[in-house]
């Protein structure tokens, strides 16, 4: 059993060294059944007589590892022969190895690759014995000579072995041991390159037409010593030459040593990276078969459940970019960007996207577990970091990121149905808003602190992140929303909520003395407009939707705002009368807009507006990720308003569903639909001559309120229905 194992690692500590800790059992009697329980500080992969166990990739995945850790069981049973040869192989992983972007941070974590593992056997005549980790476990180097997250690996298949003696000890690893609770990470899609480029500079170029997460796989024969080397890459430069920077100080090169055996399959173990082509720095073959090459993305298994199609062409492959995004970005946890030096579970990209995320895929699993280590690394005091895990105490305790801590439970809640994520994150989501509310001198107000603001907003100065609204409304808008959650979540549970009611009114009493004159926000930006509308912080929200209207038409039809403000913007349009402005922006084609990207090629969605600029040139250089899902939030307004499919709060999880589309000539039709536990969602609508053809399908668990452009509502319930409007 795992309690009877002991935490071992190497006698030797090499930076981003692999070592294969290994056993050998002889077994006197048939097996009736075996199971393999392994985590490690570091990431692991296990074999038996040299069969890989399970299908999964970096295993045991990333976790709040000082605090606890999760281990994976594995039946075993069909690989057990008479001779065990039990392998590990081992990497620094996200325990061990650099993880700040600034790349002054090792050992987190833990100062040692550690692993821990019980080979659990139960014979035929009922017997039992147990193989597990300890003292008399061997150590050895292995074929894999350096690996890194960030970096890349280096795999020499000529390298000896080196041995380095028996297992010690790890006393210094203090962690609690949980069975896993999130979804696997496996290897997904396998794409063929679509073409060899020859660059200006003469460099030789494989571009796999896809922006993805995960690594290239070769299959090659060569001779014995022959080297392959390859470097990722998300775009070209404006003259088409190789474009690394925005990779900061990541290296992201594989590098493979050939055995000359035979035809070797080349692929990282520990590693992956974020690309959609790769520069063959260094290739023993004149010719390049480009079917040797598949890149192969990586991430979670979380199951489709969003499907989308309309008229526009641009607009379905806005969704392809927003789905890639989401795909490339949810590997354990949701992270920022998988290309660069950092890839972290940014909580404010993860509250902004994950009604979106929570449409496109199954995520209840996924966010249960990242919400989970949000909760047991939230201070006593209730402040949340700004990272999940946190990896740098010194990062700020910032508004709408922290807010992580209540928006997603209450969205992952609204998606399924299933009272226990709130349950789970009831405390932790109350001891945000406490904390908030102790913040500073101003008891309903959030004044000062250190925020993030409308994060890469177009409406400051050009180079700046923070954008022109007052980081003081946001921060005190959100205290109102966050509270508000809360509020709701708490009565979900049957909870007495009478005590945040009340702060909740002095919130929205203060906000409106503090913020709003002449029944307008005092900060002139569509965010702040926005905020207001969307979190009913308003005086006169017709008079703010009117401003709000104009704001954007005297900007040409062009949305200024960033992280914050993006994901509220059309919501706020549309709700209030505007839907056909929220379609302009939409449909906007010139910068800054959603489809700017889409014609310059984009495969997934940006992290800067103007990641590449009009001229060809780089937004920057330092922080510039073009596969960084935040903005693909606008699909929750397309599914949520063009589809008009919003699932109320009354029955959570689609059972009570409000289907109230927003048709518009300029997309010709719309299909989008949710396939959920219990049957499958869809909104369907058309131009038939001078009407609109509506049709629903609603699952037989279901009743919705259907409401049309012409203020007709009719309640239904399961099947299919069918309604024309002119």
């Amino acid at each position: 059993m795992l309690n009877d194992a002991k935490w071992i690692k190497s006698g030797e500590n090499t930076d981003e060294a692999c070592y294969e800790f290994y056993t050998e059992t002889r077994l006197e009697k048939p097996v009736k059944s075996a199971v393999l329980t392994i985590s490690a500080m570091g990431m692991y992969r296990a074999f038996i007589n040299d069969k890989q166990i399970g299908n999964e990739i970096f295993t045991p995945y990333w976790t709040a590892y000082n605090i606890h850790t999760q281990y994976q069981s594995y039946d075993v049973t069909d690989v057990v022969e008479k001779t065990i040869f039990l392998t590990i192989i081992t990497s620094e992983g996200w325990a061990v190895g650099q993880l700040d972007a600034s790349f002054d941070n090792r050992h987190h974590y833990a100062e040692n690759i550690s692993i821990i593992f019980s080979l659990d056997i139960t014979y035929i005549d009922g017997s039992r014995s147990c193989i597990l980790s300890d003292e008399r476990i061997k150590v050895r180097t292995s074929h894999i000579i350096k690996s890194s997250i960030y970096h890349g690996e280096t795999v020499d298949k000529t390298a000896l072995k080196h041995e380095l003696g028996y297992a010690l000890t790890d006393a210094n690893v203090k962690t609690k041991l949980l069975p896993q609770y999130g979804e696997k990470v496996l290897e997904q899609d396998f794409i063929s390159p679509v073409s060899l480029i020859t660059t200006p500079k003469g460099e030789r170029v494989i571009d796999f037409g896809q922006n993805l997460a995960g690594y290239v796989q070769i299959i090659i024969e060569g001779t014995r010593g022959s080297v392959i080397e390859i470097s990722h890459a998300e775009v070209l430069d404006k003259d088409g030459n190789f474009y690394t920077d925005n990779l900061r100080a990541a290296k992201a090169k594989n590098i493979y040593i050939l055995s000359g055996k035979s035809r070797e399959i080349l692929k990282p173990t520990f590693s992956w990276q974020g690309f959609r082509y790769i520069r063959l720095d260094t290739f023993p073959f004149k010719d390049i078969d480009l079917s040797c090459f598949k890149a192969i993305s990586v991430y979670s298994d979380i199951k489709r459940t969003g499907s989308f199609i309309c008229g526009n062409t641009k607009i379905n492959h806005l969704y392809h970019n927003i789905i890639w995004g989401q795909k490339s970005n949810f590997i354990d946890v949701p992270t920022d960007c998988p290309q660069r030096n950092e890839r972290y579970g940014w909580t404010g990209d993860a509250q902004v996207f994950v009604r979106t995320a929570a449409i496109n895929f199954d995520v209840e699993k996924f966010f249960s577990k990242w919400l989970l280590d949000l909760a047991a690394e939230q201070l006593d005091n209730g402040a949340v970091m700004a990272l999940v895990p946190t990896v740098n105490t010194k990062t700020r305790i910032s508004a709408a990121w922290a807010d992580a801590s209540v928006i997603c439970p209450w969205e992952i809640y609204m998606a399924y149905g299933n009272k226990q994520i709130l349950q789970n994150q009831f405390e932790s989501m109350k001891k945000w808003v406490d904390y908030v509310h102790n913040f500073g001198k101003e008891e309903y107000l959030w004044l000062g602190g250190d925020h993030f603001g409308d994060w890469l907003a177009m409406d400051n100065t050009d180079g700046s992140y923070i954008g022109a609204t007052s980081v003081d409304y946001i921060a005190s808008a959100f205290f109102a929303h966050s509270t508000d959650l809360t509020i709701k979540a708490g009565k979900v549970l049957g909870y007495d909520m009478s005590t945040y009611e009340s702060l909740y009114k002095n919130i929205v009493t203060a906000f409106q003395h503090k913020f709003i004159k002449n029944d307008l926000p005092i900060s002139k930006t569509q965010t702040a407009y926005a905020l207001a509308l969307c979190f009913k912080l308003c005086t006169n929200a017709p008079k703010v939707a009117d401003g709000l209207a104009k704001f954007v038409r005297d900007n040409g039809t062009k949305l200024t705002t960033g992280f914050v403000g993006t994901p509220y913007l059309l919501h706020a349009l549309s709700e209030n009368g505007y839907s056909s402005i929220a379609f302009d922006l939409l449909l906007q084609e010139d910068f800054p807009s959603w489809l700017y990207s889409v014609n310059h090629g984009a495969t997934t969605m940006w992290e800067h507006w103007d990641g590449i600029k009009q001229d060809g040139t780089f937004w920057s250089k330092d922080m510039n990720s073009f596969n960084h899902y935040a903005y693909g939030a606008v699909y929750d307004w397309i599914f949520g308003v063009a589809a008009g499919i919003k699932p109320l709060e009354d029955d959570a999880g689609y059972k009570h569903i409000l289907l109230k589309p927003h048709p518009d000539k300029r997309i010709g039709f719309l299909e989008a639909a949710i396939e959920m536990r219990f049957g499958k969602l869809s909104s369907r609508w058309y131009y038939d001559n001078d009407k609109v053809r509506f049709e629903f399908d609603i699952p037989t668990e279901s009743t919705a309120e259907i409401v049309l452009p012409d203020g007709t509502h009719n309640t239904v319930i399961g099947g299919k229905h069918i309604f024309f409007c002119l």
